[in-house]
């Protein structure tokens, strides 16, 4: 999972650990008339009692779609954008919107990536954002002992932060009593650190590892992508735990022994992070809590901006429309081809390239340049031709458009920056004809 912003979790091996006397085991004895039972217990129990059941799984849905390329247009897609193929060529509300060559597709919604989450508010579930990105649609999954098959839930990310890889999601159907913050910055040392999360799917549901608090206020560089898709470094302060955390435990709990969440398990180091020699084993590393505090506020306080939460859960959409008669910017766009290596590895955003700006049009007053690449349009986030279209024909004459682009400045490196713009749209008569 714009690919990814921080490094993946990867299992190292099965560890089978005893815990006993070390860590803190009682034993008491029941007695009767008939017989004598010896209870054992663990400071661990009744902690994990009160918190196992608001762990639940997050499954991510994505949207694929397949398409048949006719060679001809394939070749001429690839020699388009410094010959390097970023997109095709096509007349904005005058040519088709995807510029694919052959137009039978089809599209199909998969399971792409699952994650777990914790229930922090009534319908409410807190994850990593690196579990729901690029999600189409998402569902809550809950475990419940006797069934078969997980209940799943329609689930919104209604409020998320890249940086500090946190997602909130909206999940109305869900009746589970949520978990009780902790306050991270109390935090010591080899304080008990005991994680919950669904390690390989519901394979291993509401996994329970336990360790200590190894280290405090970590600062972990990772690469990251920006909601454009285009890459950057970012520093988090961490916990340090040598609980376990294994694949699909990101966006889990961290918990105390007195069943506050402390944090949310998001990333392994294994054996490869420095060297191909080193063996790592024990190193994971949580976001604190208090980091994750505000945007919980501002969801449960319903701060969150409304346009934000309708655009979070909109699917994807496709399709065409017709943009004759009606206001426009005046450019010549096609889709960014996500295939290409530069994209991929994000130096360029996803979005929409602009090959030609038409002189004296509103894109043209605005400021907007050929080889700009349009990554957002009034908050919202844009990948293909078909969306901006969309979004542009409801509109009237004179309304304002606000555009993010990315403009390139380094045509050997690809270095660019963000640029806002604001475009009054208007009626452009050539390329309304």
């Amino acid at each position: 999972m714009k690919k990814n912003r921080v490094p993946a979790l990867i299992a190292l091996a099965v560890v089978c650990v005893m815990l006993g006397s070390a860590v803190g085991m009682t034993m008491t004895r029941e007695a009767s008339a008939e017989e004598t039972k010896i209870v054992v217990t663990s400071p661990f129990t009744e902690a994990i009692a009160q918190v196992r059941e608001s762990v639940v799984g997050v499954n991510n849905y994505q949207t694929v779609r397949y398409s048949n390329y006719n060679n001809n247009d394939w070749t001429s897609y690839f020699d388009d954008f410094f010959g390097f193929g970023f997109g095709g060529n096509g007349r904005y509300g005058n040519d088709r919107g995807n510029f694919y060559g052959d137009d039978s597709a089809s599209t199909q919604e998969v399971l792409k990536a699952t994650g777990s989450g914790v229930v922090v508010a009534n319908g409410y579930v807190l994850t990593n954002y690196h579990v729901v990105e690029d999600a189409t649609s998402l569902k809550v999954s809950v475990y419940t002992e006797g069934t078969d098959e997980p209940a799943l839930y329609d689930a919104t990310a209604v409020a998320y932060d890249s940086n500090v890889d946190i997602a909130v999601l909206s999940v109305p159907e869900l009746k589970i009593a949520p978990v009780t913050l902790g306050d991270s910055d109390t935090l010591q040392v080899g304080d008990w650190a005991i994680c919950i999360g669904n390690p390989l799917s519901e394979t291993f549901t509401r996994t329970v590892t336990a360790g200590i608090v190894s280290g405090l206020n970590r600062d972990i560089t990772s690469t990251n992508y920006d909601k454009y898709g285009r890459r950057e470094t970012v520093t988090n302060t961490m916990i340090q735990t040598d609980a376990a955390i294994n694949n699909g435990n990101s966006g889990g709990g961290m918990f105390s022994v007195t069943g506050e969440l402390m944090g949310i398990p998001t990333l392994k180091y294994s054996g490869s992070a420095y060297s191909t020699q080193a063996t790592i084993e024990g190193i994971g590393m949580c976001i604190p809590i208090n980091a994750a505090k505000p945007l919980i506020e501002d969801v449960l306080n319903d701060t969150v901006d409304a346009e934000h939460k309708a655009k979070a859960a909109e699917k994807a959409q496709e399709e065409e429309s017709t943009l004759v008669g009606k206001p426009r910017m005046g450019i010549t766009v096609t889709s960014v081809n996500t295939s290409h290596s530069l994209v991929k590895d994000g130096t360029i955003p996803n979005g929409v390239y602009v090959s030609e700006v038409e002189a004296g049009g509103p894109a043209a007053i605005a400021g907007m340049q050929a080889d700009d690449i349009i990554v957002e349009m009034n908050g919202t986030v844009i990948t293909s031709v078909s969306q901006m279209q969309e979004i542009v024909g409801a509109m009237k004459e004179g309304d304002l458009l606000n555009v993010k682009v990315f403009r390139i400045k380094d045509k050997e490196t690809y270095d660019g920056e963000y640029v806002d713009l604001e475009v009054v749209l208007a009626i452009v008569d050539a390329v309304a004809q």
